[in-house]
């Protein structure tokens, strides 16, 4: 991104497992970074807001879903790899879809449900790093 300053500090994120009638939502990246790329919906957590105020904001700006959060997932810590990338600390939560269908801004360009147990099977979708465990976990604190 060029004539972006990056923090010379780690940036906290959040992101939601958001799952619909037994399948995940998945969200592809319209900008870098991680263009092109499926991933969780979410974002940065902004100051004096919870990550669970952060988590709604996002994904209500992102997707226009309305979720309820029922635990954290997991973590990722997505380092600077090159020139001008950020650091990222992405706490990842497990939801459960409550209203709305996916109405994208933006910052992404395609959505998918998808099955967690087909994550391994989708070869053709470029996915981010870490994105299949944090699936499974959150997949777990549903439950059936």
């Amino acid at each position: 991104m060029a004539g972006v300053v990056q923090p010379s500090h780690p940036q906290l994120a959040v992101s939601a497992a958001i799952f619909r009638d037994g399948k995940v939502l998945l969200v592809r990246r319209a900008r870098s970074p991680a263009k092109g790329f499926y991933s969780l919906p979410g974002g940065r957590v902004e100051f004096g807001e919870s990550l669970h105020q952060a988590l709604t904001r996002e994904v209500d700006e992102e997707t226009g879903l309305q979720i309820e959060i029922v635990g954290l997932a997991g973590w990722r810590e997505v380092l600077p790899v090159a020139a001008g990338a950020g650091h990222y600390l992405i706490m990842s939560f497990a939801a459960r879809w409550l209203a709305k269908e996916p109405a994208l801004n933006d910052e992404l360009d395609d959505f998918r449900w998808i099955a967690p147990d087909a994550l391994a099977g989708l070869g053709d979708l470029k996915l981010t790093g870490g994105l299949e465990e944090v699936i499974q976990s959150a997949s777990r604190l549903i439950g059936p």
